[in-house]
Parts: C-alpha cells; structure tokens; sequence
C-alpha cells in the first residue's frame, strides 16, 4: 500500500492506494494547527489502513512555510566574511513598490545584533586572499554557545566555489558547540549572489529546529504504531526527499504542500494526452496556481517568499487568499472585498458553527445553492445555510443588496481574482490561455473553474478524480529528486567544452553519491543538464536543457540556437550581442515505480443513472434561481455527457457546470469540460 497525505490550513488530504488493483480511497481530516504530527496520524487511522501494510508514505507539509509567513521560527546568527557584515541587510537596496513613498522593507528574520564577521577571505576565483582565522572562530563559536543561540548560518563570500572556510567553521562550532544546528551556505546552492546566497541559508536555518522537531516527532510515532516503510516529503521544485534529508536541508520543504498538485498535473497530464496545463488549486485557505508545458512543469531557479529570496529550485507557482475561508469584508470607499485574510480551520466559515462570524467564500456557495448542506464532506461535516446567510446579510444591508446578490458578488470576485493570478502565470509569460486546458481541483477549484475558464478564454477545464485531494494523490506520483548547480560564467562561443563536461560530470557524481545514499542503485538514477544563460550585458538568465551527453564542439551553436528560441519566448525577441553561460545545473532523479491508475468502467454516454436530483442556484445575471441538475459522480462512467446547468457532487469536491457547458467523462475518471464561450450562464 501507498499513502500520501497533504496537511493544508483548513484540511489534512489522505489518499491511499493500492498498487496492485489501481483503487483510490480519499479522506479528509481537519487540520490540527497546535499538533500537525497529531493530524496526520489521525488521517492514517480515518483511511484504516495497517501501519505495517505501507511501502511509501509521502508527506506534503506548510508547516516551513507557515513559520516564515507568523515569524515563528528560530533565533539565527550569521556568521559571515569580515567586512560583510551588512550583505544581508543591504540586499539589493531595491523597492518592491516603487510609487509608495509610505514602503518599508520587510522585517529581516535576523538582527543585526546577530550577524557576526571571522576573518578569511577567497576571490571570485576560490583563491586564498586571506587565510582562516581559527582563533578568532573559536573565540566566536564559545560566545554563541554563551548565548545559546540555536541556529546559525555559515556564509563566507566565494564559498560557492571554494568551500574549505565555510567547512573549518563548521569543524569549529562542531568542537566548540555541538548542540547548535549549523546551515553552510555552499551545501544549499553553489552559486553566485552572496545577498540571495545568505538569505537562502538563513531561511533554511530559520525553520531547521522546527522541521526536525516535527520530522523527529512523526518519524517516532509511525514507529511506535508499526510503519517501516520509506517516509518522503515532497520538494518545492518537485519530486520529493528522505525524511532525513528534509531535516538536513529544509528550505527545500517551504512549498511542500502545493508541490504535489504540480506533480500530480504533470502526471495526468501524460496520462489523459493534455501536455499544456493551467492549475487552479483552491484550497480552504489559499489558492495555487502554476503551468504544465509540453507535460513538463515550470521550475524555477529563484523565488521569494514573504519577500525573501530563496536560490533553490522551486515550482513556479503563484499563491493568493483566496480559499474557501478567505472572509468577505467591506473597505473604506464601501467596495465589496474577499480575502486575502482566511477563517482558517479554527474557527472556520460561519457555516461550521464553531463560532466563525465572518462571511466566506464557502458561505457564499452554500447560500447560492452551489453546495448541499447535508451532502458536505460526503455527510461526515454538518453545516449550516442559515448560519451563512445571518453572516452575509451583516455585509448585504450595508450594501443594500439581498443575500443572495451580495453571495454572488463574493463568488465573483474572487473568480476575478483568480482569473489575474492566471494571467500572471500565462499571459506575462508569453503564453496564450486558449492554448492550455484548466485542471480544476482543491475542496473548491470546481466551483469556480469553468467561469474562471470562460472568463480568460481557456476552451476545456479537466476535474481529476479525486479532486478535493488531488494534491495527495499527486504525491503518490513522484521520484526522488537533488538539485546541483555550479555557477560558470564563460562566453559560449569560445567555451572548453572539456571543461563544461567535467563540471557536468562533478554535479552527477555528487548526485549519484546523494541518491546512493537513499539506496537507489545507479540503473535506477536518472540526470538532467540545464543551463541558464544570457546575453551579454544582462541581468536575468534564461534556462535551457542541454544534452545528457559528452558534449562537442559542434553542440555550440545548436545550444545557442536553443537559447535563443527560449529567450525571444520569455521576453518576445532575439538579438546578435554574445551569449554566455552563468549556471550550469543537474536534477539527479531516482526512479521510483509508478502506481497503476485503474481505468473507469465505460459507459453508453448516458449519465441518467448518475441523477440525483436537481436544486435551484441562484445566478445574478438574471437576478433568480435556476434549477441545476445534480449528479453523483461515483455513477458516472467513462463517456458518459452531462450537459450544463449541472452539478456534480463528490464526498470531497462539488463541480459547478453552467448553461451551454458540455461535460465528457474520460477513461481514467477525469470530466472534460467544454466552455461554452459566449459568456451565458455567468453566475
């Protein structure tokens, strides 16, 4: 057996499978904010599986996340090159909003009482200008031991390419502190940029005692309950990591739990023949949204989270409030606003009747009759319409509408909200919607997928079985995955391709030593190259995969080819000037067997035996009810076709069809949606 499970703001998401017949069984549990380990246990023992049965159990988690986002990790001291004191203050002395001249930098996680300097010092070349101070290290690492600090951070200028400082630092504080969780910033990423270098490092230190204390207490208690299987988290750049490994690097674990919805996407994507894909994962508390391209995901090398670079792989994906709790509110000038604040799990929509007051989103649906408040959760969650519509009508008469046009407007804006992230994602990178299906999923991504569809010119919405746990089960689909980077700044005309090739060579090696390590024998290990370059005189690198070969002379200029192909579809031209290279990068990937999707039976095209019944949904274009056929999707059957207005109701998820949207169920369970593209049915 397989396990996965996703603890979000809101809801934990449980999925088992069985390899063997391919059958899915999805629960849900309510997150528990004070005891996450707690949480997750409670999501094994709902799913009745045997602790001892499980081969895999991969894990996604926000709990990283979550401590950078409440500034609730631990204390951290730097410890850095003389005279580079301030890197991480000074940043890059920019402005995320230009035109507010009320702007404030962020919070750095680390004082400046809390940076310290030790004598030593590289070139850019790994070159000793000044040696190792051991002395004063020492004299340091005793005074950080007086102080008790927790955590700290080893980054000394050019140790990404020559790290033999960071490393007697380390040999220093292991003898003079042994106790102190020690991050080097050359073992995080091997590359240029001291400011996103140490900020990457910091972040990692930052949330490492937290991780481990929650890795620790997990890996514990599955022990005692029997589990002896391999126990992965997913990774923010994709594919997943050892326990063991995510308590020794856990920046690599800030977006875990959003992970799994791309990883999941990637893999229907290859299963269902939709290579491009645009997400819309809406959750209780937030909403995801990233790209599958050609079947692969969008990856990149530099993110920021909270407003601090992170300089390791992670999925492009953009995040907004807008969840299923994200809570209605009036502002100032007297406009109607949902989110970004969320009502969380504790107390949640006003609908749960553990004391949530506020409006949401969910109360919105529920009052327009997308949701059937003896159907929630498949019955296992009792809800309360009348406790919505006593929370929107506070916000109704203040507007001097009715309950139910102030519950469409709620679902409307945040559909507009969504339908910006998307663009974001797709249109300011170069890519047209109508290009791209929509995969649906989240507790809420059907609700709102087909008008967020309609509304950007995206032609087909995929729902993926298992919906409202379908970043779980993404989860069962991944492998192992490292990321290896070497910065190399060379003019690609005259590279030594001898050179490229070793350096290549180095960056598998040390792959194959970390997968190795996780017990994957080198036939089951796979590497891919990539590149990021520029022309000269830039700032921004595009990334390209070279070829997983010894490369030749004559591999140049179809690389450069390549590059510039890349480059005029990321900023929509090309040029002469001279390229160069800056990053070259290894994924090491460990294969692990893929489970088998059982396919659904197939059908005559009628879904009349999926009936239930129908109910009216209040649409504000017209101002009344319309009745709307529900179904239930568990009788549904490959090929069958609904036809819109409908509903299709699951334990987890409900999908919202509207008039002239034509539903076709796939062979793997899937509902193709064909948007009707003239605007009709717009709630």
């Amino acid at each position: 057996m397989r396990i996965s499970v996703d603890v979000g703001g809101t809801f934990t998401d449980v999925v088992t499978l069985d390899p063997d017949s391919g059958n899915l069984r999805l629960e849900k549990v309510e997150t528990v904010p004070k005891n996450p380990a707690g949480g997750v246990l409670e999501g094994f023992r709902k799913a009745e599986v045997s602790f001892s049965n499980i081969d895999y159990f991969v894990h996604g988690t926000t709990l990283g996340l979550n401590a950078l986002l409440t500034r609730t990790g631990a204390d951290v001291a730097i410890i850095t090159t003389k005279g580079f004191r301030d890197v991480y203050e000074l940043g890059r002395t920019d402005r995320d909003e230009m035109y507010n001249f009320k702007y404030r930098k962020p919070e750095l996680l680390v004082p400046r009482r809390h940076r310290y300097e030790v004598s030593e010092r590289l070139d850019y070349q790994g070159s000793v200008i000044t040696p190792f101070d051991r002395e004063e290290a020492v004299d340091l690492a005793q005074k950080l031991r007086e102080e008790r600090t927790p955590s700290v951070v080893v980054c000394f200028l050019h140790s990404y390419i020559n790290p033999s400082h960071e490393l007697q630092m380390e040999e220093v504080l292991k003898q003079e502190y042994p106790e102190v969780s020690v991050t080097l910033s050359h073992r995080l990423t091997r590359e240029y940029r001291e400011y996103e270098r140490t900020s990457t490092a910091v972040i990692d230190a930052y949330i490492k005692p937290i991780m481990r204390t929650y890795l620790d207490r997990l890996g514990n208690d599955l022990l005692q309950e029997g589990y002896g299987g391999q126990f992965l988290l997913t990774r923010s750049g994709g594919g997943a990591m050892t326990a063991k490994a995510a308590k020794e690097e856990p920046v690599h674990s800030v977006m875990s739990g959003p992970a799994g919805g791309a990883i999941g996407a990637a893999y229907l994507a290859d299963l269902t023949g939709n290579p491009n894909l645009i997400t819309l994962d809406m959750g209780g508390t937030s909403l995801d949204t990233t790209m599958v391209v050609d079947g692969q995901i969008s990856v990149e090398n530099e993110a920021t989270v909270e407003s601090l670079p992170i300089s390791t792989p992670m999925i492009d994906i953009r995040t907004i409030g807008s969840g299923g709790g994200s809570i209605a509110w009036i502002d100032d000038g007297g406009a109607l606003q949902v989110g970004p604040k969320s009502a969380g799990a504790d107390p949640g929509p006003a609908c749960y009747g553990k004391g949530g007051k506020n409006a949401t989103f969910t109360d919105a649906a529920l009052t327009l009759g997308y949701l059937d408040a003896e159907n929630f959760l498949g019955g296992a969650m009792t809800i309360d319409p009348n406790l919505s519509r006593n929370s929107i009508n506070e916000l109704a008469e203040e507007l001097e509408l009715t309950v139910e046009q102030t519950a469409a407007g709620i679902v409307r804006i945040s559909e507009a909200k969504i339908t910006g992230a998307i663009r974001e994602i797709s249109v300011e990178r170069g890519f047209h919607p109508k290009d791209f299906a929509l995969l649906g999923f989240g507790g809420g991504g059907g609700l709102v997928s087909c008008n967020v569809a309609r509304e950007i010119g995206i032609p087909t919405v995929v729902i993926p079985p298992g919906a409202g746990n379908f970043s779980a089960w993404g989860m069962m689909m991944v492998d192992v995955v490292y990321d290896f980077a070497q910065t190399f700044v060379k003019g690609l005309e005259n590279v030594d391709v001898v050179e490229i090739n070793q350096l290549y060579g180095n960056l598998e090696a040390d792959g194959l030593e970390s997968l190795g390590q996780d017990g994957f024998s080198s036939k089951d290990c796979h590497f891919i190259r990539w590149a990021e370059m520029r022309y000269e005189g830039q700032e921004h690198t595009v990334k390209i995969e070279i070829p997983g070969k010894a490369l030749k002379p004559s591999d140049i200029p179809e690389i450069a080819e390549k590059f510039g192909n890349a480059h005029e579809q990321q900023y929509g031209h090309q040029t002469k000037d001279p390229v160069e290279i800056v990053t070259l990068r290894v994924r090491a990937v460990g294969i692990l067997s893929k489970p088998r999707i059982a396919k659904l039976e197939a059908g005559k095209g009628d879904a009349s035996a999926a009936y239930k019944d129908s109910r009216p949904v209040f649409i504000a274009s017209l101002n009344r009810t319309v009745k709307y056929a529900v179904y239930d999707r568990s009788a549904l059957l490959a090929g069958d076709e609904i036809a819109g207005p409908a509903i299709i109701e699951e334990p987890s998820h409900t999908t919202i069809l509207h008039a002239g949207d034509i539903l076709t169920v796939g062979e793997y369970g899937e509902l193709s949606i064909a948007i009707y593209n003239d605007g009709g049915g717009k709630s």
